[in-house]
């Protein structure tokens, strides 16, 4: 059975970017459809990746603080752990925010259509759900199907104790040894809380240091603080094969200093996110989009394809939810006849890991490969009053 409806606006994708330009667009007049493949609005961000671990990070923070206070004073026993009771905590955020954004969504007449949207032709979304077919004939679209988490073809299939960063995030269990495959900032913030849960961490990463995106001055207090936490950090370090056996994994690496096998209990693979730009139809109507997935889009969010438009982490990276944001808001506006355009200079990165870092604009590192001329200036911790009170002295600004 096929429905027809029809909107000035369709936008594929109901993650940050994609509620942001429904919501513009509405409040600027347009008749909107946002569609969504998911049960929940909110895409990645808001179900199963920042606010599900940002909410986790706050029960590590408190759970290691409560270890590190007898300096000050304070003796506290050792925290018991429910992590039944901790998921449904993250649980209900995760539905509180969702419910947040129905209501805002309702406010301003947008319709929320559930399904899998795929491109039909330059002016229709066909929207599958469950064999029942609803296609949206409209006037203008915008892109915002973000992507997925990596795996490594390497690994076992379907190996229960083999985890994405969505899966992670569940809290399936808490292994006694968990292997990090990936030093970037999702994998650190993972293995944060499962640190802090009690398991035994240990980090392999592929480049010369964690976070291979940030500054080797910021990188390098965090490398040392989770060297003193954690089993092992293997960088210039990659993995050559795997195997599953019913105790344990084994993992071979390669590596100077790493060891040639390593066993674990369960595995976070965070190696990086791949674009969904092939999933929706979109070269089938001649949308461009690369050999990797993502759709090349200019400072107005145009796509090559004329009134169809694209953001967030399938226009390439940084793939982070306020640059979907900032570029929802864009394509909203163009669309809406406004003079609007991505002018964004410099795009901040945050890892809530402890020490926090935080950086924006050129890296030294990128500045020096650039030939740009700058000045450096930094600031150690150690002679913060603030940090020293706080006992978070390592670090530098």
């Amino acid at each position: 059975m096929t429905e027809s409806i029809s909107c000035d606006l369709a936008v594929l994708g109901a993650g940050p970017g994609g509620y942001t330009a429904a919501f513009r667009a509405a409040d600027l007049g347009k008749k909107v459809v946002l569609i969504e493949k998911e049960e929940k609005i909110g895409g990645v961000c808001l179900n199963v990746g920042c606010i599900p671990s940002k909410t986790l990070l706050h029960a590590a923070e408190i759970i290691s603080d409560s270890k590190n206070l007898e300096s000050y004073g304070l003796r506290f026993a050792s925290p018991e752990i429910d992590i039944d009771k901790l998921k449904r905590k993250k649980n209900e955020i995760v539905d509180k925010l969702t419910q947040g954004l129905r209501s805002l969504a309702k406010a301003r007449n947008v319709t929320i259509l559930s399904g899998t949207g795929k491109f039909a032709d330059p002016k229709t979304i066909d929207v599958n759900l469950a064999g029942s077919v609803t296609s949206v004939g409209f006037k203008q679209a915008i892109i915002s199907v973000g992507s997925k988490p990596l795996m490594l073809q390497l690994l076992p299939k379907d190996d229960k104790r083999i985890w994405d960063s969505t899966k992670a995030l569940e809290l399936p269990f808490v292994p006694k040894r968990l292997l990090v495959i990936g030093g970037g900032i999702i994998g650190l913030e993972i293995a944060q809380v499962y640190w802090a849960l009690g398991s035994e961490i240990t980090i392999i990463e592929m480049l010369d240091q964690l976070i291979p995106s940030a500054d080797a001055d910021l990188v390098h207090h965090l490398s040392e603080e989770l060297g003193h936490r954690y089993k092992a950090i293997h960088t210039s370090t990659r993995l050559t094969g795997a195997k599953s056996q019913k105790e344990s994994l084994t993992l071979n690496l390669e590596g100077e200093k790493a060891p040639s096998t390593i066993e674990a209990d369960a595995i976070l693979v965070s190696v990086g996110r791949s674009p969904n730009g092939r999933d929706i139809g979109a070269g089938d109507i001649g949308i461009v989009v690369d050999e990797r997935g993502f759709i090349p889009v200019n400072r107005r969010q145009e796509t090559n394809v004329p009134g169809i438009y694209a953001i967030g982490d399938v226009t390439g990276n940084p793939m982070l939810a306020h640059k979907a944001v900032y570029e929802g808001k864009v394509a909203a506006e163009v669309i809406s006849g406004l003079k609007s355009a991505n002018t964004a200079m410099t795009i901040p990165s945050v890892a809530y890991t402890d020490p926090e870092i935080a950086w924006t604009g050129y890296t030294e590192r990128q500045a020096k490969e650039e030939g740009i001329a700058y000045t450096k200036g930094a600031f150690p911790w150690l002679a913060s009053g603030r940090a020293l009170s706080a006992d978070k002295s390592k670090g530098n600004t």
